[in-house]
C-alpha cells in the first residue's frame, strides 16, 4: 500500500468516525437523552445563552452528516473545532477523565485534536473534491 493511498484511507476512516461521533452527540445525546430543552437549560446553567444549544445541535448534526459524506471536509472540521473547544471548556471543572461525574475534558479535547488532524489531512478517499477544470464537485477515489 503506497503512502498516498494510506493517507487517503486514513482520512476517510477519521472523517467517518468523527461524523458518527458528532451525529451521536447531536441526535442521540442532545435530542433523545437530554432533550433539546434540557440541553438549553444546561447551557444556561454554565452561563451560555440557552438558544446556543439549538445552534450546537444543528451544527453537530449537519457537520456529522457532511463529514460522513465527505463534503467540504476541511471547512466542516474547522467549523466544528469551536464547538469541541466549547465542550472542553464546559467540562473543565469535572477534571481530566470523561468518566468523572459531569464528564471530564479528555474526550472533547481529543475531538479538538482529531478535528485539527482532519482539517490538515483533508477528506481522504471517497470525499467530494472541487474539480479545478470543471468547477464542480467530483468524487475522489483513493
Amino acid at each position: 500500500m503506497s503512502t498516498h493511498h494510506s493517507s487517503e484511507v486514513g482520512g476517510l476512516i477519521l472523517r467517518v468516525a468523527l461524523g458518527l461521533v458528532f451525529i451521536a452527540h447531536s441526535l442521540y445525546l442532545k435530542l433523545v437523552v437530554y432533550t433539546l430543552p434540557g440541553t438549553a437549560e444546561f447551557f444556561a446553567s454554565i452561563g451560555l445563552p440557552g438558544v446556543l444549544a439549538y445552534v450546537v445541535f444543528a451544527a453537530e448534526a449537519l457537520g456529522g452528516i457532511a463529514l460522513i459524506a465527505g463534503v467540504y471536509t476541511r471547512l466542516v472540521a474547522a467549523a466544528l473545532i469551536p464547538i469541541a473547544l466549547g465542550a472542553t471548556w464546559a467540562h473543565l471543572g469535572a477534571g481530566w477523565l470523561f468518566t468523572n461525574e459531569g464528564g471530564g475534558w479528555e474526550y472533547p479535547a481529543l475531538l479538538v485534536v482529531a478535528l485539527l488532524v482532519q482539517f490538515f489531512v483533508g477528506g481522504g478517499a471517497l470525499a467530494w473534491r472541487r474539480s479545478p477544470r470543471l468547477g464542480s464537485m467530483t468524487w475522489k477515489r483513493a
